[in-house]
């Protein structure tokens, strides 16, 4: 489902965030994605969600080539792309019904479709019933879990995690890290980039590790990773 080959990243002659990356994730799988502060996590998810484009190699998700995806076709493909942030970037002038509804507006999901699609998103993540509240007045865990139905609400095939659970306490982030193999048990593609390790290695999941910009580790290859 997601696929690096050989991939650099250059942002100036000084600067090569990424050095010949290759690791490939299949579909349903859950990885984590860690390193220190500047290894190039961040450079490696806006690869993913065509923030970035790579300087050499190639990055692949659902057979798609991104290297040479034109300019109008990036939309389109994240839309297929759910990302989930570490302060879940909710707008506090709506409630949590709009929130969630908004990837499907952007769309243009007919009306009818929207009420069912996000009271089903909120449902999954326990919220349902705080559907017409303010984000304010919901709990940090809460308010994560708006922004992870908000970015699952369309259904995509790829979900980004950056740092999810950076500002939980480690019962909620047990929580949220549930929420996210529950989706990939249906088949969802998920990444979680993290600087938990023990958050990681209580769930035993295969971990991709950079280090100034080289994947040193991938534990529990799954999928072809050249390390």
């Amino acid at each position: 489902m997601i696929e690096f080959r050989q991939v650099t990243k250059r942002y100036d002659s000084d600067h090569t965030a990424l050095r010949q990356v290759n690791f490939g994730l299949e579909r349903g799988e859950l990885a984590f994605l860690t390193g220190h502060s500047g290894a190039g996590k961040s450079t490696l998810l806006k690869l993913i969600m065509v923030m970035e484009r790579p300087s050499a190699g190639e990055v692949i998700v659902g057979g798609q080539v991104l290297n040479t995806l034109p300019r109008r076709q990036v939309p389109y493909i994240r839309r297929h792309i759910g990302v989930v942030f570490q302060n879940h970037q909710l707008l506090f002038d709506r409630t949590v019904f709009d929130n969630v509804a908004m990837p499907l507006e952007v769309m243009g999901t007919p009306a009818r479709d929207i009420g069912r699609r996000v009271r089903a998103a909120l449902d999954k993540v326990g919220l349902l019933s705080k559907e017409k509240m303010n984000p304010l007045q919901l709990s940090g865990g809460e308010q994560q879990r708006v922004g992870i139905a908000r970015a699952v609400v369309n259904k995509p095939p790829v979900l980004l995690a950056d740092e999810p659970t950076g500002n939980l306490d480690p019962e909620l982030s047990a929580d949220i890290m549930r929420l996210f193999a529950e989706f990939s048990q249906v088949g969802v593609t998920v990444l979680i980039a993290t600087h938990d390790i023990a958050l990681i290695n209580d769930l035993g999941r295969r971990t991709l590790t950079l280090d100034h910009g080289r994947l040193v580790t991938g534990v529990g290859v799954k999928g072809g990773l050249h390390g």
